[in-house]
């Protein structure tokens, strides 16, 4: 039996904007993978695109009123381990690339963390949850990514 959800005026608004920040992700990921020089960070950005429009499929389900059936997280794309063959140029695009959508995680991360606490219903504060630990995972493999590259500069 599936049961709707009624949501707040202020759940319906964190909706919107999760979902505005969802498709601003999926978006931004695949003009990354179009414009990034390695091949490795091509396949990560199209992978964490990828798992992104789930993302945003949640949500959209969310909003509808129905909270679906949620796995134990999406598979991470593998960093790579290796640093890539890189002319300066190239790195240095790649590296704001990186920096960029790392903080683009940061921040979803932490909107969806505001979310959690505000929704009464305790199956999407689970889905939200959910979705916000494969963001820290994206944020996590961006910064492998970066370290194996001499990409991050920790002060």
């Amino acid at each position: 039996v599936i049961t709707m959800i009624t949501f707040t005026p202020k759940e319906q608004s964190l909706l919107c904007d999760l979902c505005s920040q969802e498709q601003l992700c999926i978006e931004k990921y695949n003009k990354y993978s179009t414009d990034a020089c390695d091949g490795g960070l091509k396949n990560l950005f199209t992978a964490i695109a990828q798992v992104e429009q789930h993302h945003l499929d949640t949500l959209n389900q969310i909003s509808a009123g129905t909270v679906p059936q949620m796995g134990g997280g999406g598979s991470k794309p593998a960093a790579p381990a290796q640093p890539a063959p890189y002319s300066e140029t190239d790195r240095q695009k790649d590296k704001f690339l990186c920096q960029d959508a790392l903080s683009m995680e940061k921040y979803v991360s932490g909107a969806y963390n505001t979310s959690i606490f505000e929704f009464t219903d305790e199956n999407v504060r689970n889905a939200l949850n959910l979705i916000q630990k494969e963001e820290q995972e994206h944020g996590e493999q961006l910064y492998h990514f970066m370290a194996v590259n001499n990409m991050y500069q920790q002060s």
